[in-house]
């Protein structure tokens, strides 16, 4: 009771804050479906609206977005895993592609959208829906990718594969397993499928994977690969290699963002 009164003020605070906009709320159930305002038909300027998932203490919260367009840069969801306060940004989704699932580590996720003064598009639709705690959700399509298996439980495997055209980066097999502190959580990130021929693009949050073209088969010759890795102002990104083979003095990694570019 003390959790949700806690709750119910601190929404309160938001409220007064949109400027008498009526959007957010309190959103409670099993399920449901979060709209910015005027969807499809496009957004308002100046928007600022907070909406507070909460359900059962044991259980999670897994947030599917199924549209997604807004000013890349400017207009902003932010998603707080637990009550919408800065300790608790999980991340911020702006721009067009839609993103991944998102399930929480506890029995709150929060959603704030703002928008500036000019230039909107059609917004964003998700659906929400508590998980017990003995599931890890859906993990999502990828684009240009097919999913196998159904059954998303502890100990359930799910596997990843790519349309023709189109290789898969990361790890292709995913299983359910108990991570502690936080429930059920998938082992592996979902990867994604990029077309033949091609690498490197701009990877978005808090984990992920990066193979050379083709990895673990060789590489090809003159491949030329940039990947940019974008996390929130004030964080930091770790870079952990988990296999590395490359021919000595002929083929290079370059990585900048450190206090000086390193060569390996």
């Amino acid at each position: 009771m003390g959790t949700l009164k806690q709750i119910l003020l601190l929404f309160a605070g938001f409220v007064a804050a949109a400027h008498g906009q009526t959007c957010g709320g309190l959103v409670q159930g099993l399920n449901g479906t979060i709209e910015s305002p005027g969807f499809p038909h496009g957004y308002p300027n100046y928007a600022n609206c907070t909406w507070i998932i909460v359900t059962g203490e044991r259980n999670r919260i897994q947030l599917s977005f199924h549209t997604f367009a807004l000013e890349e840069d400017f207009d902003i969801v932010s998603i707080y895993d637990g009550q919408p306060q800065p300790g608790n940004l999980k991340m911020r989704l702006s721009g067009f592609m839609l993103p991944s699932p998102i399930v929480s580590t506890g029995s709150i996720l929060a959603l704030w959208f703002t928008t500036d003064f000019a230039v909107s598009a059609q917004g964003f639709k998700a659906i929400y829906e508590v998980l017990p705690s003995h599931t890890c959700g859906n993990p999502g399509l990828i684009p240009r990718g097919i999913i196998h298996g159904t059954r998303y439980n502890v100990g359930d495997k799910i596997r990843y594969s790519c349309v023709m055209g189109y290789v898969l980066e990361g790890h292709a097999l995913l299983t359910c397993i108990v991570s502690p502190g936080s429930g059920a959580s998938w082992d592996f990130p979902a990867p994604f499928c990029r077309a033949e021929g091609s690498c490197g693009g701009t990877l978005r949050g808090t984990t992920g994977t990066i193979s050379s073209p083709h990895f673990p088969s060789e590489y090809e010759n003159n491949a030329d690969c940039t990947w940019s890795i974008l996390a929130e102002p004030g964080d930091t990104i770790a870079l952990v290699f988990t296999d590395f083979q490359l021919e000595d003095r002929y083929d290079f990694l370059e990585i900048s963002g450190t206090e000086a570019p390193s060569i390996w």
